[in-house]
């Protein structure tokens, strides 16, 4: 992934307060303590790789790749191509778009026509995976942390306080952008305008044509796997 370009980030002054452990020395000798065993090294197999799922995910501005980490977010990615395997997100749009922060999607038809969808689900934002310039995450209504369904966004930026549990969790992180981070930053810079209840709303409509799960050796061939790092 590219460096992200800097953007103006409003500050948060959080106060810290340091607990100071005093710890008397030890007075005994060397010979006294036990042997301890030699620790044993980690060996190439002892590392085991996430498991990843390759989506394309096709608009009217372009296609992007995307690696789902079905390792560190198994409910969330399950979740996400349940609607996938169903063409729930076929022909809906990008209906938010806040440049240098996400853009977001996967809810709402042309003309802002929401979409009825399956049960929320269990919020994985503690699996380790960040916020950070183009992953995708689940989005969720403030303060119901279990409340995301279909609706994803994709980050712009590196948000880290979208990790801190601001209302009780953060946001759950599920995969990042492989290739097509042109079409990202194209979506992202999208004029945007209110309509109705709605801000941040594209003022030409940028449609998902589809998503669709890609084989393993369809990544391989468009050599998605393996560049993710």
């Amino acid at each position: 992934m590219k460096k992200l370009i800097p953007i103006a980030v409003l500050a948060l002054a959080v106060a810290v307060f340091a607990a100071v452990a005093f710890v008397q020395p030890s007075t005994t000798n060397a010979s006294d303590q036990p042997a301890t065993e030699p620790a044993t090294p980690i060996t190439p197999e002892d590392v085991q790789e996430d498991k990843m799922v390759y989506v394309s995910l096709d608009t009217t501005k372009g296609t992007m790749y995307l690696a789902l980490n079905e390792t560190k977010a198994p409910i969330t990615v399950e979740n996400f191509l349940s609607y996938v395997e169903d063409g729930f997100y076929n022909d809906t749009i990008f209906h938010r778009v806040m440049e240098g922060f996400m853009i977001q999607g996967g809810g709402f038809e042309e003309g802002l026509k929401k979409k009825d969808t399956k049960a929320e689900i269990k919020n994985e934002w503690k699996n380790g995976l960040k916020n950070m310039r183009g992953t995708i995450a689940m989005a969720r209504l403030g303060n119901q942390p279990d409340s995301a369904s279909s609706q994803f966004f994709i980050n712009l930026a590196d948000n880290g306080f979208l990790d801190q549990p601001r209302d009780g969790a953060g946001y759950a992180v599920f995969g990042h952008l492989v290739k097509g981070e042109d079409v990202l930053d194209a979506i992202g810079s999208a004029p945007t305008s209110s309509q109705g209840m709605h801000g941040n709303v594209p003022v030409t409509t940028i449609k998902i044509n589809s998503i669709t799960q890609i084989s393993n050796e369809k990544a391989v061939e468009l050599e998605l796997a393996g560049a993710e790092g």
